[in-house]
């Protein structure tokens, strides 16, 4: 496993099928691709599990979320607003979001990891557990099949 969570997101991020499916499950099923991610990479127990759902949420509501909804409204373009200009300030605020997702991975990288036994599956089904009660069990196995 590589020294620390966001070079080895990167490189996960980088496999075929990874970014459908991690996106897939935030989209689809509300989890958090970076949670999942940093459980794939940690392999947390339970009660370290739930620091990092506490975590996430906290950053999802007061930081992750605004961003996301602010970048996804500047997709389309406004009137009288000259497209350029929105587009850039669009591409600012996906790097605030980015930046803010390492913020998030960071800290989540405190709390636990790296594992000593990697368990793709067996990780998101308790990360996804942990977040909300339910496990989306073939989306999860997709994101699984890409990381292992």
């Amino acid at each position: 496993m590589s020294t620390n969570l966001w070079d080895w997101t990167l490189a996960a991020y980088g496999k075929p099928g990874a970014p459908e499916a991690a996106l897939a499950l935030q989209d689809e099923h509300g989890l958090n691709t970076a949670f999942l991610l940093w459980a794939v990479w940690a392999n947390p127990d339970r009660e370290t599990l739930a620091n990092g759902v506490q975590t996430t949420v906290l950053w999802d509501e007061t930081v992750l979320w605004p961003l996301r909804n602010v970048r996804r409204a500047l997709k389309a373009g406004r009137k009288p607003f000259d497209d350029a200009a929105r587009e850039g300030l669009r591409e600012d605020v996906k790097a605030a979001e980015l930046r803010a997702e390492r913020v998030l991975m960071e800290t989540l990288e405190t709390l636990g990891g790296p594992a000593d036994q990697y368990d793709p599956a067996g990780a998101l089904n308790r990360a996804a557990m942990a977040w909300s009660g339910q496990a989306p069990a073939e989306a999860l196995k997709r994101l699984a099949q890409a990381l292992a």
